[in-house]
C-alpha cells in the first residue's frame, strides 16, 4: 500500500510539473503599474488651506487602486515619484508639530500598499530630522540612486528595488532631480551630493540587469520629461526623457517634479520603445502603464506590449474605509488649521502683487525686516492667485501667505549686487513695452507670437513663475518698462531718505531658496559665484519662515495691510492701461 501511494505520488508529480511549466510559459500576464507624483500632502478630498473640496486625493487613488486589484488576471504595482512632504497642512503638522508618532503620510502609504517611491526635492526641503524619520516609518523602499552619501560614497537612500508579480521580476530604479543644491541651504542636505541622472543611470542599469536579471526595468524619477537635446546638459533638472533616450534597458520611465502630466513613447539607444509617463500633481490624476507579457518559448523571453494613460480622479469616489481609518488625524489637523491667530482689517491678494507694490507681499517684507533688523527685504508672491480675507486670520491662512517651508536668511550684498538682482527679477517679470498697447507682464508666446493658453490653469501662461517676481522693501526705486531688461532699475534712496551707495554693503533679508541660488537672481543677476553664496550668509532661522509669520501675527493681533509704495512702474500711463488689460487676461473681470 505504501509503495502504491509513492508510485501514485511520483506519477502525479511527473504529470503536474510539465503541465504547470507549460501553463506558465503559455500564459499572458498583465501588469498595471500605477504612479502618483507631486501629491504634496493631498491625502483627503479636502483643501485644508482654503476650506474646500479637492478634485483629487489619495482617498480617491486608493479607491481606484482597489478596483484595479479586483480585476481578475491583472497584477497591480503602486509607485510614487516624490514631493509628498510639503503642501497641505496634514504633512506640515506631522513634519513639525506632531513628531512623536509615525508620520501620517507614511501610515497612509503603508495602508495603500505602495511598492516603492522616489524621493523629491520638496521632501529633502523638510530637513534631515523629517525625511530621515519618514524613511524609517515606511514599509517599502524610498529610492534615490543619485543622492550619494559623501561619507560612504554610496547612495544615501536605497538606489533600486525589485518587485515580483506572478513570477515576473520588475526592477525599479529611483532618482531625484539634481538641482537641490541650487535651491536649498546646505544644512538641509548635509552629507549628500546629487549626481547627474543620465550618468547615474548608466552606472546602475548594468548592475541591475546583471545582478537581478529583471523581466521589466522601470525608472521612477522625480525629474520632468521636457524634450531633451541629443547631448543633455550635465545636471539637467528635468532629465527623465534624456535618461530614456540615452540609457539602454528601460521599458517604462515614470516622471514627476514638473507638474505637467506626460504620456509619450520615445526610443532608447538600443532602438527599443520606452514609454514615458507622469501624473500632474495633487492626486488630480494618476499615470498608468498597462504591460502585457507573452512568453515566446522559442526565443525563451517575454514579448512586451506597453501602453500608457493618465486617469482622472475627479470622477472617482473616495474610499470610505480609507476616510474612516484616518478620520481622527483629519479632525486633529482641521482643528489645528482652524485656530484664529489674529485679524486683518483689509483683504489682501497676490493678484495685485503681479503688477506693482502690494499689501500682500509688503506684509512679508514688513515681518522680515522686523525679524532680522535688515536694511532691505526681498520677497515675491509665491502663488499668483492667493487671498487672505478681511477679518479673522487662521493658521490655514499662513499657507496662503507663505506657500513654501523656506528658512529666513540675512545676507550681505553690495549696492551694485542689489541693483543687478533687481534688473534680473524685473527682466523676467515685465515685458519691454513700446507703447500702452503692449503687455506689461512677460507672457509665454507661441511661434506665431500668440499668447499661450493653459486648459489646466484656465489662464494664459506667464513666461516665469510668480515666485521669481522678487521686489524689495527698504529702498525706493523705479522700474522703467520702456527700457531693455538690464537697464530698467533706478534706485533713488534707502526708504527714509538716506542715500543708496552702490559701493556699500547692506544687510538683506531673503528666503533660503533664493539665498541658495534658486532662480539665479543672486548668481546671474547679482553676479555672485554660487560657491560664494554660503559665505554671504550672516544668520539663518532654525524654523521655517511660515512659523515666524504666524508668531508675528499672533503677537501683533490686529494687522492693517498696506502697500509701501516704495517702487513704481513708468511710464505710468502705459502701466495703468496695460495692468488692467493683463489682469483681465489672467483673472477675468475684477
Amino acid at each position: 500500500m505504501k509503495k502504491l501511494s509513492l508510485l501514485l505520488l511520483s506519477w502525479s508529480v511527473l504529470l503536474y510539473l510539465p503541465a504547470c511549466t507549460g501553463f506558465v510559459h503559455a500564459q499572458t500576464i498583465t501588469l498595471k503599474i500605477i504612479e502618483t507624483t507631486d501629491v504634496h500632502g493631498t491625502i483627503y478630498p479636502y483643501d485644508f488651506i482654503n476650506d474646500s473640496k479637492t478634485k483629487g486625493s489619495l482617498a480617491q487613488v486608493h479607491a481606484y487602486v482597489q478596483d484595479q486589484k479586483a480585476v481578475k488576471g491583472q497584477q497591480v504595482i503602486l509607485l510614487d515619484a516624490g514631493d509628498i512632504l510639503q503642501g497641505q497642512p496634514p504633512v506640515y503638522y506631522y513634519n513639525f508639530e506632531r513628531t512623536d508618532v509615525p508620520h501620517l503620510y507614511a501610515r497612509v502609504m503603508n495602508y495603500m500598499g505602495y511598492d516603492a517611491a522616489a524621493v523629491g526635492n520638496h521632501d529633502i526641503e523638510t530637513s534631515h530630522a523629517v525625511y530621515d524619520k519618514f524613511a524609517d516609518d515606511l514599509d517599502f523602499p524610498w529610492l534615490s540612486a543619485n543622492a550619494v552619501s559623501t561619507e560612504k560614497q554610496q547612495p544615501y537612500f536605497q538606489p533600486y528595488t525589485v518587485v515580483e508579480r506572478a513570477g515576473i521580476k520588475i526592477a525599479v530604479l529611483g532618482m531625484v532631480t539634481p538641482g537641490i543644491p541650487n535651491w536649498l541651504p546646505p544644512q538641509i542636505w548635509s552629507g549628500m551630493a546629487f549626481k547627474d541622472l543620465v550618468q547615474t543611470a548608466r552606472h546602475w542599469v548594468p548592475v541591475i540587469l546583471r545582478k537581478e536579471r529583471p523581466d521589466l526595468l522601470v525608472g521612477l524619477f522625480h525629474s520632468g520629461a521636457a524634450a531633451a537635446p541629443e547631448q543633455a546638459t550635465n545636471m539637467l533638472e528635468n532629465a527623465s526623457r534624456a535618461v530614456a533616450e540615452q540609457v539602454a534597458g528601460f521599458d517604462v520611465v515614470f516622471v514627476g517634479h514638473d507638474h505637467r502630466g506626460w504620456n509619450l513613447t520615445t526610443t532608447g539607444p538600443d532602438g527599443n520603445p520606452v514609454v514615458v509617463l507622469g501624473a500632474d500633481s495633487h492626486a488630480k490624476n494618476v499615470a498608468v502603464a498597462t504591460v502585457t507579457l507573452d512568453y515566446d518559448e522559442a526565443a525563451d523571453k517575454w514579448d512586451k506590449s506597453i501602453t500608457g494613460k493618465l486617469v482622472d480622479m475627479a470622477g472617482v469616489q473616495p474610499d470610505g474605509a480609507f476616510l474612516q481609518k484616518f478620520k481622527p488625524e483629519f479632525d486633529e489637523v482641521r482643528e489645528y488649521v482652524s485656530r484664529p491667530i489674529g485679524t486683518f482689517t483689509e483683504k489682501i491678494s497676490t493678484r495685485d502683487a503681479l503688477f506693482g507694490s502690494s499689501a500682500f507681499v509688503d506684509i512679508v517684507h514688513r515681518i522680515q525686516l522686523e525679524l532680522t533688523g535688515a536694511d532691505i527685504s526681498i520677497s515675491a508672491p509665491l502663488s499668483p492667485n492667493a487671498n487672505i480675507e478681511k477679518g479673522p486670520v487662521y493658521v490655514r491662512d499662513m499657507f496662503n501667505l507663505y506657500k513654501f517651508e523656506n528658512l529666513l536668511y540675512t545676507m550681505h550684498l553690495s549696492g551694485t549686487e542689489i541693483k543687478g538682482f533687481l534688473e534680473f527679477s524685473y527682466g523676467g517679470w515685465f515685458n519691454k513695452m513700446q507703447n500702452a498697447d503692449d503687455h506689461l507682464l512677460n507672457f509665454q508666446k507661441d511661434d506665431n507670437g500668440a499668447l499661450v493658453w493653459s486648459d489646466q490653469w484656465q489662464s494664459y501662461l506667464l513666461r516665469n513663475p510668480s515666485y521669481n517676481f522678487d521686489s524689495m522693501a527698504g529702498i525706493d526705486y523705479v522700474v522703467d518698462v520702456s527700457k531693455p531688461p538690464d537697464r530698467r532699475i533706478t534706485i533713488k534712496a534707502l526708504s527714509g531718505g538716506r542715500p543708496f551707495d552702490p559701493q556699500a554693503t547692506y544687510k538683506v533679508a531673503i528666503n533660503s531658496y533664493r539665498g541658495a541660488g534658486g532662480g539665479d537672481h543672486l548668481t546671474t543677476g547679482a553676479g555672485i559665484p554660487r560657491e560664494q553664496l554660503t559665505g554671504r550668509i550672516v544668520s539663518s532661522t532654525q524654523k521655517d519662515l511660515r512659523y515666524f509669520l504666524m508668531k508675528w501675527i499672533e503677537k501683533t493681533e490686529v494687522i492693517t495691510p498696506k502697500a509701501f509704495g516704495n517702487w513704481t512702474v513708468v511710464p505710468e500711463k502705459w502701466w495703468q492701461v496695460a495692468k488692467e488689460r493683463d489682469y483681465k487676461l489672467l483673472f477675468g473681470e475684477q
